[in-house]
């Protein structure tokens, strides 16, 4: 059985695709249940099915890589408002109840960085972008130390605070009312995990490890001095970055090409860093981090990367980040049940914080 940290090699034929089929019904059973998997669409040794949630980071790099690799992969969406990394189903897939799961043929990954190794590994070849370079060249030492540098930030504590503490920011694209609710949901999460333990008692011991987690997230990610820390050290690692930017450019001077944060190669840190930089700007701290000109190669780097394919494709236009993730959401709950009261709630909270933000945006972009 694949856990988090692990490459299980499996026959997993019989798990389900997705709590959402190919026509955007959700299947019958909510009892814990399996969904059965999409008929038209037979079990392959060479099927690559990648289940993550639109709004997840590392889900993002993930999907950044698949699509920068030019591989053909089901995305299956499991969404962490609606709970769906909490269901039996996900939870054999992955215990820690975390997204993204890759899944190759037989083989399940679930775990960021070993997705990441998996991919490179398994999927070479002169048509297949190599993202890694090889061992032992300085160009690959370079990589693997901006990976590490950027995959170490507490992007969670970011987003968690900044929507908490929007103060701290300038131009978010997160509209007002979301501060309210995850202070609400955030109340509550501990109490719905407790009542999960008692509804699944042999999922016991993921469910207890996932609530004290939860609650030393909460009361880190609302400590606006810790937060007020963390982003100083923020700015020491984006200090490092833009100097390392304009090394390569005196290093390739009057060479005619393009430039990454490692060499004239896209790579692995490049997706680490424009990832890092979008989640930064939705958040609303690109004005003070790299849009008021202190740091130009930053900028220049960023608006390079947005316009690549894979960029445009996985993230898409900024501005409607949230909306993205909302919709979905809410028609999916719609669609799976009656509403509780609860769902309700977060229901016309979603409707209603899509015509805030539909508002804000058409104001901001045509008046």
């Amino acid at each position: 059985m694949a856990s988090s940290n692990n490459v299980t090699p499996t026959n997993c034929s019989w798990w389900p695709i997705s709590a959402m089929e190919e026509d955007g019904r959700i299947p019958d059973g909510e009892d814990g249940h399996e969904p059965a998997a999409v008929e038209h669409k037979p079990f392959s040794k060479d099927r690559l099915v990648l289940y993550h949630w639109t709004q997840s980071f590392s889900s993002q790099k993930v999907r950044l890589v698949i699509n920068e690799k030019g591989l053909l992969c089901e995305e299956r969406d499991v969404s962490l408002p609606l709970t769906e990394h909490k269901e039996p189903w996900f939870m054999r897939l992955n215990l820690g109840e975390e997204v993204p799961v890759f899944i190759h043929g037989d083989t399940i990954v679930s775990d960021y960085n070993q997705i990441i190794e998996y991919l490179e590994t398994n999927f070479v070849g002169d048509t297949v972008a190599q993202l890694i370079p090889d061992e032992g060249t300085p160009m690959r030492a370079r990589v693997q130390q901006y990976r590490e540098l950027l995959d170490g930030l507490p992007m969670d504590a970011y987003t968690h605070g900044c929507i908490l503490h929007p103060e701290l920011t300038t131009d978010s694209m997160i509209p007002k009312y979301a501060t309210a609710e995850i202070r609400r949901h955030l109340a509550n999460a501990a109490s719905e995990l407790m009542k999960l333990d008692h509804e699944e008692p042999q999922l016991t011991e993921p469910y207890l490890s996932k609530q004290k987690k939860l609650m030393a997230k909460i009361l880190d990610h609302d400590n606006v001095n810790y937060l007020k820390k963390i982003l100083g050290e923020l700015a020491m690692v984006l200090d490092q970055v833009e100097a390392e930017l304009e090394k390569r450019k005196l290093e390739y001077q009057g060479q005619k090409c393009e430039l990454w944060l490692c060499g004239p190669d896209f790579t692995l840190a490049d997706i680490c860093l424009g990832a890092t930089l979008h989640r930064l700007k939705f958040l609303g701290l690109s004005k003070k981090y790299w849009e008021d000109g202190s740091r130009p190669n930053l900028q220049s780097f960023f608006e390079r990367v947005q316009k690549r394919y894979a960029f445009r494709k996985v993230l898409g236009d900024i501005h409607t980040t949230l909306l993205s993730a909302v919709l979905p959401n809410a028609f999916r709950m719609v669609k799976k049940k009656p509403p509780s009261f609860f769902g309700a709630s977060f229901l016309m909270g979603s409707l209603g914080g899509m015509g805030y933000f539909a508002y804000w945006f058409l104001k901001k972009k045509y008046m």
